[in-house]
């Protein structure tokens, strides 16, 4: 034993400090690509499988990016939050496979490898459509390799040696299967009506293929002369005005629509006679100069029924010689123009129902490149509808209007909103062309699993092919079950169902063709004289049979007769050249991937997506299940917002305000981009920039040191040193009981995929309740108590808990620090945090407890608040030159002193503080009775050194 000439010395190698290699800088960046090699060594998703079959599975169907080009915020945004769910469903227990696609058929591929072709200034429309095909599997192959590896950068753990790509055989024959289910129970026809179409691109466009930029157009008013009214033959001669944004839809109108609930004026100025609807004159008077002179008489709408106008062309004859009739519109309004609306069957979906009613006809004047079609006697040959100058007041639409007299406004200055498609950026117009439809309001057979099915047969057999079912008529319509098949499902957040359900409820039928070359053809024979599709499952079987073996190519080059099979003359049939609306194809998904993989019948708990997907992906994954099982494909739906720059505007290179998050991995690492993705509020669009990213930093460093702390106070910790729950000191139950409040918190939010609640909930607990509450008390008895201590013991005991639930509370999201830190305390070579479940964690203390250090906490809080200014006067240096008195002692004096980490503690009737006459301890530092001058050791200092106080 040491004599007392010995206390003055350092005592520093007596404490036990905390002792760990985990670096205090994380280093993210560079350590992260090591510690995926290692996964891929360790087969990590191979051997998850294999530990978890059995267990209850639980899938998330991952909606398939396009392959074709590096990712974005978003799909960073996207891609974490699907990984930390399906991991927090694994450390559930759950076999949560992952399989990740890509849709790789469709306009944004084709697009690109047109450019290239555009760049060498070749025609893609003079190469055979095989080598095109192929040129385009070779760019979606690229590209699907690039954005695998950033993917997996991420840190998604998923089946990335099997993903799923939509242009595989076996997918491309599920997806021809998948139509030929709609053909087969008549849910589906070809027809012509208006679509969105590009003239750019040459095809029709899906709704979520098209996004609205504001736009200044033409806008003019035009007179139609009546012919002939036979309620009130006074009309005659008189100019019924109309009011267009779309001059290019002049040349090819057919009708006037009127309102039957609308009073019109006709009235007389300079010698010409007017009618426009009453409460729209001043309007109309302001636009044309054109004022009301002599009213001759107010118009019912009734009145004009039956009433006939000329085209203001008419003198070109033939088509514009037609006279016009007035039609009755519900939908035309006075909120603007005039009152009367001009109709392009060709070119309104309001138009083309209304005349289609009144047996006329869209008559196809408008080519696909947005020209006039060469024989038409107006502008034939001539356009581009979208270009500007053609459709200008001074172009050659307008200046031929004016040149009859019947122009009467034409400016170029009017602001709206306008379509545009999502690829080309360029505008798009309403054009009727030849397509194929699934209908929203009609049905087909009636037994097929599920719900009821539609009755009203879309496009029969041909006479000499097998005719399907026949339609029973008591089955609900697609759009019946689809909205069914909506409240049925789980939507998060909840507001995301009426989004869904407003478009299901107003979307028009679904267009499922495009005239394009990449893509599943529609594999349907069309029986040349009747025009109706040939629908025998012997000849569908066979076309199936083909594409799984030869992929969809085999449609360009089969022997078509062969296909069709002895009972049917190719002669007699022609082969359907358009491709599946790219939405079909990622709506088939589920077929050939949840599906085939895990049995027929079986439903993804969940899919998630941007909101944009209400429209796209969820929505043609809804229509092809509930088309084809009567049901939704999924149990639950959860929506997400948009990254945005950190001053909340959409990210465009123009701006030069894309945040690049490859860039942001090779710099902070994915750990950090991880954190901000599900820290966000991200139901909603979420900002992302230098101060974001520096909160989320911010963040992981306080998690990180708690983890270092951690791994350095239970450095040699052994099963030996554990103390039951039930003799350990009363603070170390309690903070059982938060750990247990802790764990229900997090699961019930995991479980509810908030995971920023998730995430904010284990920052605030390693910061609040252990940082500045658990560690600050027990550093004291960690660095100065005797080894062999109870007190010390528990306090290890309690810290080994919260390692392994905070470890794997973290893992989900830090998927690269939890493993480094597990890796740290358990360097096994074929161990991996992520192979473990949610923790298990002992009894926990009753409520009493709980209760009763609320309190005591709530005291130390005012405590510390109490002896604050002392420390900024320097009255004090620290706390623990403090002694404190309080109203009550919650706790015996020694223990509060120790909790409140000060000299001493004793009751008075408030809290109060003063500076201690203790000395301190050469050891520990505390300011203790039994310490005889300043350096000297305390009791328990001397009795832990074996040193003579």
């Amino acid at each position: 034993m040491a004599d007392a000439s010995d206390t003055a010395r350092d005592w520093r190698d007596t404490v036990f400090l905390p002792k760990t290699d985990f670096p205090m800088k994380a280093g993210l960046a560079q350590k992260e690509p090591a510690i995926l090699e290692r996964w891929t060594r360790i087969g990590l998703y191979d051997r998850l499988r294999r530990e978890r079959q059995g267990r209850e599975r639980w899938i998330l169907h991952d909606g398939p990016p396009y392959a074709n080009g590096d990712i974005h915020m978003g799909h960073a945004m996207n891609k974490v939050l699907k990984d930390v769910i399906v991991r927090s469903r694994t450390l559930m227990g759950y076999d949560a496979p992952y399989v990740p696609g890509w849709d790789c058929h469709g306009l944004p591929i084709e697009w690109k490898v047109e450019e290239a072709y555009r760049a060498k200034k070749l025609d893609k429309d003079q190469v055979p459509v095989a080598q095109f095909r192929a040129e385009c599997r070779a760019y979606a192959e690229k590209w699907v390799a690039v954005q695998r590896q950033e993917f997996e950068r991420l840190g998604v753990m998923g089946d990335w040696d099997d993903p799923y790509l939509t242009m595989r055989h076996e997918a491309e024959a599920t997806i021809a299967a998948e139509l030929l289910k709609f053909a087969e129970s008549g849910q589906l026809y070809r027809g012509a009506k208006p679509v969105m179409w590009s003239p750019v691109e040459k095809t029709a466009l899906a709704e979520a293929e098209v996004e609205y930029e504001d736009i200044v157009s033409t806008q003019i008013d035009v007179g139609f002369e009546v012919i002939d009214c036979p309620e009130y033959p006074g009309l005659a001669g008189t100019l019924a005005v109309i009011w267009t944004t779309t001059p290019w839809t002049i040349p090819v109108n057919q009708a006037l629509a009127y309102g039957s609930a609308i009073d019109y004026l006709q009235f007389e100025h300079d010698g010409r006679r007017y009618l426009v609807a009453e409460p729209l004159m001043p309007a109309f008077t302001k636009r044309t100069g054109i004022k009301m002179g002599k009213i001759i008489a107010l118009i019912k709408g009734p009145v004009l029924e039956g009433a006939t106008a000329r085209h203001p062309m008419h003198h070109l004859g033939g088509f514009f010689a037609t006279p016009r009739p007035f039609l009755e519109g519900e939908f035309v309004t006075t909120d603007a123009g005039t009152g009367m609306v001009h109709m392009a069957p060709d070119h309104g979906e309001d138009d083309f129902l209304l005349c289609k009613k009144h047996g006329i006809d869209p008559v196809f004047a408008v080519d696909g490149g947005g020209m006039y079609r060469a024989d038409w006697a107006w502008l034939g040959g001539q356009g581009s509808v979208i270009n500007k100058k053609f459709v200008a007041a001074d172009g050659p639409i307008c200046s031929d209007l004016r040149a009859t007299g019947n122009l009467l406004s034409a400016s170029d200055d009017f602001a709206h909103s306008y379509p545009h498609s999502w690829r080309s950026k360029a505008k798009v117009i309403f054009r009727a062309t030849p397509q194929w439809f699934i209908p929203m309001d009609r049905g087909g057979k009636d037994d097929l699993p599920g719900a009821d099915r539609p009755a009203e047969v879309g496009a029969p057999s041909a006479p000499s092919a097998p005719s399907a079912a026949p339609a029973t008529g008591n089955a609900a319509s697609l759009r019946e079950i689809a909205l069914d098949a909506i409240s049925r499902t789980q939507w998060v957040p909840a507001r995301a169902e009426n989004r869904i359900r407003a478009m299901v409820e107003g979307r028009p039928d679904w267009v499922i063709s495009r005239q394009r070359a990449w893509g599943v053809p529609i594999a349907l024979y069309v029986h040349r004289q009747s025009g109706q599709y040939l629908n025998d499952p012997a000849v569908n079987a066979r076309i199936v049979a083909a594409f799984r073996e030869g992929g969809a190519d085999v449609w360009y080059t089969a022997e078509h007769q062969a296909l069709l099979g002895d009972q049917y003359a190719l002669a007699d049939y022609e082969p359907v050249n358009d491709i599946l609306d790219v939405w079909f194809d990622s709506g088939s998904t589920h077929a050939f991937v949840v599906e085939a993989r895990y049995g027929e019948g079986t439903r993804a708990n969940l899919y998630v997506e941007g909101s944009d997907q209400h429209r796209g992906w969820f929505q043609s994954s809804l229509l092809e299940s509930c088309g084809t099982r009567g049901r939704a494909p999924y149990d639950a739906v959860l929506t997400h917002g948009f990254a945005l720059d950190g001053q909340g505007r959409k990210m465009s290179k123009s701006l030069g305000n894309v945040v690049d998050p490859l860039k942001v991995i090779g710099e902070s690492g994915a750990d950090i981009l991880r954190l901000w993705a599900v820290s966000t509020d991200y139901f909603d669009d979420v900002r992302i920039g230098k101060e974001v990213l520096a909160t989320a930093s911010d963040a992981y460093r306080k998690l990180r040191n708690t983890f270092r702390y951690l791994l350095g106070a239970l450095d040699g910790f052994t099963d030996a040193e554990r103390v039951p729950v039930a003799e350990m000191p009363e603070l170390e139950r309690y903070m059982l009981h938060l750990l247990h409040t802790l764990d229900r918190d997090l699961k019930d939010a995991a479980e509810s995929y908030e995971f920023n609640r998730y995430v904010r909930r284990l920052t605030d607990f390693c910061n609040e309740d252990l940082s500045a509450f658990f560690f600050d008390v027990r550093k004291d008895s960690l660095y100065c108590d005797a080894a062999s201590d109870v007190k010390r013991r528990a306090y290890r005991t309690m810290l080994d808990v919260l390692f392994h639930a905070l470890v794997r509370y973290a893992a989900p999201v830090l998927v690269f620090t939890a493993e480094e830190v597990w890796q740290a305390r358990f360097p096994a070579d074929d161990s991996s945090v992520h192979l473990l479940e949610w923790p298990s964690l002992p009894a926990q203390a009753g409520e009493d407890v709980a209760q009763r250090w609320l309190a005591i906490r709530a005291l130390r809080e005012r405590v510390t608040e109490a002896i604050e200014p002392l420390r900024r006067e320097k009255t004090i240096r620290s706390s623990l030159e403090a002694e404190v008195t309080v109203p009550e002692l919650p706790l015996d004096a020694d223990a509060l002193a120790e909790l409140f980490i000060v000299a001493r503690v004793s009751d008075a009737p408030t809290v109060d503080v003063t500076r201690t006459d203790y000395h301190k301890c050469g050891r520990c530092w505390r300011h203790l009775p039994d310490v005889a001058a300043d350096g000297d050791l305390c009791g328990r200092c001397a009795d832990v050194t074996g040193t003579i106080a």
